[in-house]
This record gives C-alpha cells, structure tokens and sequence, in this order.
C-alpha cells in the first residue's frame, strides 16, 4: 500500500517565480491498484511520481510504502521496489550496451553496490521469457545494441527492465506519448497484461483522456497541485470523457486547460 500524507512540495521558494507544485495532497493507494492520472497544464503530475520515486522530497508531508515511512529515502535507495518508464524512449535504456546488458543493470538496480554486467543462464532465460512475451522478436535480440531499436521497441524494453525486479509501484509518465498510435496501443495491452499479471501498484500520467478511463482501475483529476476528481468503480465505468471535462468544470469554475488532452478528447468524440 501506498499513502502520500499532507503533501506539499514549492520550487523557487520566497523568490519572484515561487510555484507550488503540490498543495497539501494526500492519497492512499491500495495493493493492485493501477491509478490513471490526467491534469491541467502544471497540475503537479510529474512531480507526484517524482515525490513517489524520490527524485524530490516533499517540503511537507509523508511518503509511506507498505506501513514503511520513505519520505527521507532517495531514488537510489527506492529503486528496488519502484520501477519507473519514461515519456522520451531513449532515457530509459542505455543505446550503447545491448539488450541482455540493459536487462542485467535493471535487474540488479537496487540489490548491489557497484555496476555488475555479469549474467546468469537463469537471467537470461528470464530474460527471453518476457521478450517472448511481448512478440516484437527482441527475444533473438539479446546482443544487439539498444541504440539500433524503433522507438517502439525502446519502450517496450524499457517496460519490461521496469518490472523485471519485481518493483512493488511501477510508475509511468505518459510513457506512450512519443509513440504512434498503433504502437501506442500495443505499449498499453502490454502495460495493462504487466500490471495485472504480476500484481503491481500502479500510477500512470497520460494525457489521453479515453486511456484514462478505458485502463486502469481508478483515475485521479489534478488540477494546481491538488486533486480535483478520484473516480473509481461503477462511476468510473460509466463515466464519458465529456463528462469527465463537466465535473472538473463544475468543480474549478473554469475549463480544462491542456491543450494535448483537449486534442486527444477531440480525436476521440469529434
């Protein structure tokens, strides 16, 4: 389980570009949860996952995983039970090492001290398990060098590298945003048959209003460094994407302001 406690986090503090990021945000995140989060330009959604990670600390509040209060633990020390996919395919792989290589830093993220390539027959049979897995023929791969993958592929890569440890959280920030549509859609089948096969807790940021909703099993509205709407169950599922946009209106008195989201909404019902 995940809690997030009383939350605040200010950048440029007592200067002239002074933002909150966060504003006394609190959420409690059960076990198998896949938590979709979609927000207005600014809304703190990065730096949620980012307070999560432990690539911020909060200025206020508390960070606690499984009855264990992490708030003061850095990203180094939570990288064995959070895993982590970025928007841009190339940050989460390294180009010049190969697949196996990737795999073998990934899985040893967290466990030893110091940077250790070698890999064990079970590894790397585990390895082609969940290349296999996923049908883009990376599992003939292994020597190849990540550089010489589609985008596609670096992020379904990255994908696996994430899970493979086994994290407790896996954290995903608009991680099909850089993708085309039909690659962005096999990314999605391969996140949702990940989460819920091996049992994670899961934050996604997407900017796709009908993923939103279409995935996961909670969506969570920000807006300004708080949360607006935390919908989940029978509402969820009945719940359109104009909706969606309604009750936020109704609930901050103004539109919905992002310009991605608002160009996704519109491919959609248009």
């Amino acid at each position: 389980m995940l809690q997030l406690e009383h939350i605040d986090k200010v950048f440029f503090r007592n200067t002239p570009d002074e933002r909150w990021a966060l504003r006394n945000l609190s959420c409690t995140v059960q076990p198998d949860e896949f938590v979709t989060i979609v927000g207005s330009n600014g809304a703190g959604k990065t730096t949620l996952l980012n307070i999560v990670s432990g690539n911020h600390f909060p200025d206020r509040g508390r960070v606690i995983i499984e009855d264990h209060d992490v708030t003061s633990l850095p990203a180094f020390r939570r990288a064995r039970f959070i895993g982590r996919v970025f928007q841009n395919t190339s940050q989460g792989s390294a180009a010049s090492l190969t697949i196996e290589e990737n795999f073998a830093i990934a899985y040893a993220k967290g466990r030893t001290r110091g940077l250790r390539l070698a890999i064990s027959e079970h590894l790397r049979k585990k390895i082609r398990e969940k290349l296999a897995e996923v049908g883009l023929g990376l599992e003939n791969r292994l020597r190849d060098r990540v550089g010489l993958l589609s985008g596609g592929q670096r992020q379904a890569l990255a994908l696996l590298m994430a899970t493979i440890g086994n994290p407790k959280i896996l954290l995903l920030d608009e991680h099909t945003a850089n993708l085309d549509p039909k690659t962005a859609e096999k990314i999605m089948n391969l996140t949702n048959l990940l989460i819920r096969d091996d049992h994670l807790t899961a934050f996604m940021i997407t900017h796709d209003l009908g993923d939103a909703l279409k995935y996961g099993t909670r969506t969570i509205l920000m807006d300004d460094g708080g949360i607006v709407l935390d919908i989940s169950g029978e509402e969820r599922k009945k719940m359109t994407i104009n909706e969606l946009l309604e009750r936020f209106s109704e609930r901050r008195h103004k539109k919905f302001a992002n310009d991605r989201v608002l160009l996704s909404t519109e491919t959609k019902e248009g």
